[in-house]
């Protein structure tokens, strides 16, 4: 047993061995009390962990960062000391208070050279290369007379952010008591050259003809002054000054009114807030001091005035002479008699459509919000009452047609433009009301581009040298051609009568056009037709002879007399 006992006992150092070893897997049970402490700290029920300086551990720090690994010293707690600044790590800095010593030490002067001084002067702070007085003829070291006292040796500060940019580190405030002391001497003279004039004056009797100067001049301003009681001044007549008070102490700024950032937007350029700031305080606007920069412009006689200034113009469009500021009393008249009749041709419009269809139980009827007090309109609002979903404002759509896509197209008609020609952009085709080809309209439109740009490649490869016999059948095929010439005269007199009656009528066409435009330019540019529907098409050699014929050139000199 006692050889057991043995063979089972540690190794000597054992103990040193076992503090390096990995830790134990915890049990199952273990780890979930870990994982419960864990979540109550961070809810805040339970106390925080306490590392080895007493300091607390935030909960919610992550354990890799809190945590010391195993093999450096699984013994230790859990610490943040290594995410703090390291104190040896530190730089040490200069207070604010330090700087250079300036001059020399005046309690230690040397009566003989020392070893190691100053050849020239004696002193120990410096070498004779550096020495800042006059070379003498035999120095210090032989003579051993007239030793220069020793400088301040000049510490090695090193200062912060803050203390390398400190103007005034180093400066001494008695300096600034001389500036003061020759001041108040200035200001002593002054004083006394002043009392010396006064005295002057005063013996010589010119004293008493000056006050009565000034005194009558006081009197007329204080007849005037004191009745002064402005708004925003205030006038002190003793002392001729004239105090601004910008604005009344119980005055409200319009920004202090309501200070929700959601509320009436206030300029501060021009100073003014257009919207109410009560307005989602559920605040009377007639109850509150102020309703907006607006509110002026929609209350009282102003909206009827707008109303009155509209009315004249729909009158004066068709056909009554009446005016707002000319003639305001028969307008007014007009107005009113205006509306006497809308409103009884309104009444006499909703009588006839009930007596012929019924119906006036639904008008009677409440609306349908407050039978069922509910609806299907979602709004969502914010805590201060303001709308943050629903009730949005509608899109202004445009009165054309927008994406319509027509015969298959996936693009619209103008989606695609290549040498001056409108086109679709899924197929490359020219034509407005073609079919959609699709990616093989694009095939046979990229072919095509290139056989063009190829063909007089070719052509060029083609022409080769001709033979003897090939140029004799082009020589008896010339001489065929001049015998049909002579009978060919006739036929060709009546083509020329053809295209001559074709350019009459390119002619008038062109004068119709020009007619046309001359009109349509005369119209505003909201009234003008939209001439994107026409077809596209070439013009014939006729119709481009008669734009030619009938366009006026500016730089031609005749231009003014062609329409004489």
């Amino acid at each position: 047993m006692a050889s057991g006992a043995v063979a089972n006992a540690p190794p000597a150092g054992g103990a040193n061995d076992v503090s390096m070893e990995e830790p134990k897997k915890m049990t199952r049970e273990d780890w979930r009390k870990k994982k419960e402490l864990e979540e109550q700290r961070k809810l805040g029920n339970a106390p925080a962990e306490v590392d080895e300086e007493g300091k607390d551990i935030n909960p919610h720090i992550p354990q890799y960062i809190s945590s010391v690994p195993w093999y450096i010293d699984p013994s230790k707690r859990p610490t943040l000391k290594h995410q703090r600044p390291q104190p040896e790590k530190q730089k040490q800095y200069n207070s604010s208070g330090d700087w250079y010593k300036r001059g020399v030490q005046e309690h230690t002067v040397a009566t003989r050279y020392r070893k190691g001084a100053c050849e020239n002067c004696g002193a120990l702070t410096h070498k004779k290369k550096d020495c800042m007085e006059r070379p003498r003829k035999v120095g210090a070291k032989y003579t051993g007379m007239n030793i220069a006292p020793d400088e301040h040796v000049q510490p090695q500060l090193m200062f912060d952010y803050d203390g390398k940019r400190d103007r005034w580190n180093g400066y001494n405030p008695e300096e600034h008591m001389k500036i003061v002391e020759e001041y108040s001497k200035v200001d002593l003279a002054k004083r006394t050259l002043k009392a010396q004039k006064l005295q002057e004056e005063l013996a010589s009797g010119k004293l008493e003809q000056v006050e009565r100067d000034h005194n009558s001049e006081d009197e007329d301003e204080d007849k005037y002054a004191d009745d002064i009681d402005m708004p925003g001044q205030n006038f002190d007549s003793k002392r001729r000054i004239t105090v601004r008070n910008l604005r009344i102490r119980e005055d409200i700024a319009k920004y202090l009114r309501n200070l929700d950032p959601n509320s009436a937007y206030y300029d501060p350029k021009t100073r003014a807030m257009r919207e109410n700031p009560y307005a989602n305080t559920g605040k009377n606007p007639d109850e509150v001091g102020y309703a907006g920069d607006n509110f002026v412009r929609y209350t009282g006689d102003t909206i009827s005035m707008a109303q009155t200034q509209l009315f004249a113009w729909e009158a004066y469009d068709k056909g009554s002479e009446v005016h707002l500021q000319a003639d305001p009393t028969k307008l007014e008249l007009l107005y009113k008699s205006f509306k006497v009749k809308k409103e009884d041709f309104k009444a006499q419009q909703k009588e006839s459509i009930l007596e012929k269809y019924g119906g006036q139980e639904h008008l009677d009827a409440p609306p349908a919000e407050l039978l069922l007090a509910q609806t299907e309109d979602y709004v969502e609002y914010s805590r201060h009452g303001t709308v943050i979903k629903g009730q949005e404002k509608a899109i202004a759509c445009s009165k054309y047609e927008e994406d319509v896509k027509i015969n298959n197209h996936t693009c619209i008609w103008g989606s695609y433009w290549k040498e001056g020609r409108w086109g679709y952009k899924c197929c490359h085709s020219f034509v407005k009301f073609s079919y959609c080809t699709g990616e093989a309209g694009k095939e046979i439109a990229n072919g095509e581009a290139s056989l063009m740009e190829e063909q007089p490649e070719e052509e060029e490869h083609m022409t080769k040298p001709k033979t003897l016999m090939e140029i004799h059948q082009e020589k008896q095929k010339e001489k065929k051609k001049k015998k049909h010439k002579k009978s060919s005269n006739s036929d060709s007199e009546g083509e020329e009568k053809k295209k001559q009656e074709k350019l009459k009528k390119a002619l008038n066409a062109e004068e119709a056009r020009l007619l046309h435009i001359k009109e349509i330019m005369q119209l505003d540019e909201r009234k003008r037709p939209y001439n994107s529907q026409h077809e596209a098409r070439e013009p014939t050699e006729e119709e481009m002879e008669a734009y030619r014929m009938k366009r006026q050139r500016p730089d031609d000199p005749m231009a003014s007399f062609l329409g004489q």
